[in-house]
C-alpha cells in the first residue's frame, strides 16, 4: 500500500485525486458497504481528528459497537481504522489487500482511497452500531463523502490546503460544506462571518437544519484531552451527539460526562497537546496550520518555564509567511526535517525562521533535534515539539 500508491501525507499535491471516481467503483466493487452502517462525517480544517474522537468515546460509553475513521496515522497503519478504539488488525488488512488485490490494481486507487474503502468494509463486517468518519481533505470531493450521515459536522474554516480548496475562506467553505446532505441535520464549530453564508446557503438547498455549536448554552464539560482548544471541540462534539440523541440513539448526561473524560482511553488519542514527561516539561502537538498554532502556542506560551526550546519541522508545501509571525522570538529553536518525502529541508526552514527573527540550529532527523533540546533544556524549562503531524509521529509517545 504504501509503496506501490500515490499517498497524499508522503507526496503531497501529485497524490491528490479531485473526484469521487476511484472511491464510488470500490463501493460498487465491495456491495456498497457505506449504505450497510449508520455514520456521522466531520469536516473542518482543525479539530475534525479530537471531535471525532470524542463523540466515538461519548457513543462508546453509552455502549454502542462504534467504528471510527480518521487519518493521517501518528505510528502505525491501523490507527485509521478502529472499532472501539481497538484497531483493525494486521490480518484483517492483509486479507483486504489480498481479496481485492485485482481490482484494486486494475482500479489504480489512491493509497487514501483504498483506505477509506477497508475501513467501510471493516465497518460492515464487525456489525458496528455507528461509524464517525472524519473527512481527509475538504469535504465536497473527498472520498469518505459517498456516506449519508445521521449527523453532518464541520468544526471550522481557517486557509490551509489552499492549493487544492481555494484561496478565501469562502471558497474553502464551499468545499468542506460539500458534506451537507439533503435533510441531514448540520453541526457548525464555529459561526465565522465569510463561512456562515456559504453554510445557510448549502443548508437552504438541501433543506437541512444548520446548528451552532458556540451558540450552546449550559453546562460546562470537561475533557482529559488537554489543551485549551479542546473546549471548542467539547462544544461541537456534545451538540452533534445530543441531535443524535433526539432520534434512535440513546445518550445520557452521565455518558456524555463520561465519554469526553475517557477519550484517550477509549480511543487511543494521542498528540493533542500531550505531555511526556516533567522536568523539563515536554510538549508535543500537531497543529500545523495558523489557527490551529494559534492556539497551541499561545497556551505554550502562558506556561511556567524559565527558557523554551522548540523543535520544529514542517512539510514543502506549508505558507511559512502564515505561521513564522506566530512562533515567540524568546526561544531557541532546533530546526528538523521529518521522514517523508514531503519534510521541507531543515536549513531551508531555519533561513525562512530567520527572517522573522527565529533563531537556532540544524537538524537532520527529529530524534536528534529532540535529543539536543533535551540537553540543553533545565529541569525548569519548557520544550515544544510540533509544526506537523509528522514531526509528533517520530517522537516517543
Amino acid at each position: 500500500m504504501f509503496a506501490q500508491l500515490p499517498m497524499y501525507q508522503r507526496q503531497g499535491k501529485t497524490a491528490f485525486k479531485k473526484d469521487l471516481t476511484n472511491i464510488l467503483a470500490a463501493s460498487r466493487h465491495l456491495d456498497f458497504p457505506e449504505k450497510k452502517f449508520l455514520s456521522i462525517h466531520v469536516a473542518g480544517t482543525n479539530g475534525k481528528g479530537s471531535t471525532s474522537h470524542m463523540i466515538a468515546s461519548i457513543l462508546q460509553e453509552a455502549g454502542y459497537k462504534v467504528g471510527l475513521y480518521t487519518s493521517p496515522h501518528l505510528k502505525d497503519f491501523r490507527e485509521r481504522i478502529r472499532v472501539n478504539g481497538q484497531p483493525i488488525s494486521e490480518q484483517n488488512v492483509v486479507y483486504f489487500i489480498d481479496s481485492n488485490r485485482t481490482f484494486l490494481e486494475k482500479q489504480k486507487l489512491s493509497f487514501f482511497e483504498m483506505t477509506v474503502a477497508m475501513a467501510f468494509d471493516h465497518f460492515v463486517k464487525r456489525s458496528v452500531d455507528i461509524a464517525v468518519v472524519e473527512v481527509g481533505l475538504g469535504g465536497r470531493l473527498d472520498s469518505t463523502n459517498i456516506i449519508t450521515p445521521e449527523v453532518s459536522v464541520i468544526t471550522n474554516i481557517g486557509l490551509d490546503h489552499t492549493q487544492f480548496l481555494g484561496e478565501t475562506i469562502e471558497e474553502i467553505a464551499f468545499e468542506k460544506g460539500g458534506v451537507i446532505k439533503p435533510g441531514v441535520p448540520v453541526v457548525v464549530g464555529e459561526k465565522q462571518k465569510e463561512t456562515t453564508p456559504v453554510f445557510e446557503k448549502i443548508s437552504g438547498l438541501n433543506n437541512t437544519e444548520i446548528h451552532y455549536a458556540e451558540e450552546l448554552v449550559g453546562k460546562t464539560y470537561k475533557t482529559d484531552l488537554p489543551g485549551d482548544y479542546q473546549k471548542k471541540n467539547i462544544k461541537t462534539a456534545v451538540l452533534a451527539v445530543r441531535i443524535l440523541d433526539q432520534g434512535n440513539f440513546k445518550i445520557s448526561e452521565k455518558e456524555i460526562e463520561n465519554g469526553l473524560q475517557n477519550v484517550v482511553e477509549n480511543t487511543a488519542l494521542k498528540g493533542r497537546y500531550q505531555v511526556l514527561q516533567s522536568n523539563p516539561k515536554v510538549i508535543c502537538d500537531t497543529a500545523h496550520n495558523k489557527e490551529g498554532l494559534l492556539f497551541v502556542l499561545d497556551q505554550v506560551q502562558r506556561e511556567v518555564f524559565d527558557n523554551l526550546h522548540i523543535v520544529l519541522g514542517v512539510v514543502n508545501d506549508k505558507n511559512l509567511e502564515s505561521i513564522m509571525p506566530l512562533f515567540p522570538k524568546n526561544a531557541q529553536y532546533y530546526f528538523c526535517k521529518p521522514d517523508i518525502p514531503r519534510g521541507l529541508d531543515a536549513q531551508e526552514l531555519m533561513l525562512a525562521a530567520n527572517e522573522f527573527g527565529l533563531t537556532g540550529n540544524t537538524f537532520s532527523t527529529v530524534i536528534e533535534a529532540y535529543q539536543s533540546a533535551k540537553k540543553n533544556a533545565a529541569k525548569n524549562d519548557l520544550i515544544y515539539v510540533g509544526g506537523s503531524t509528522f514531526v509528533v509521529a517520530e517522537m516517543p509517545i
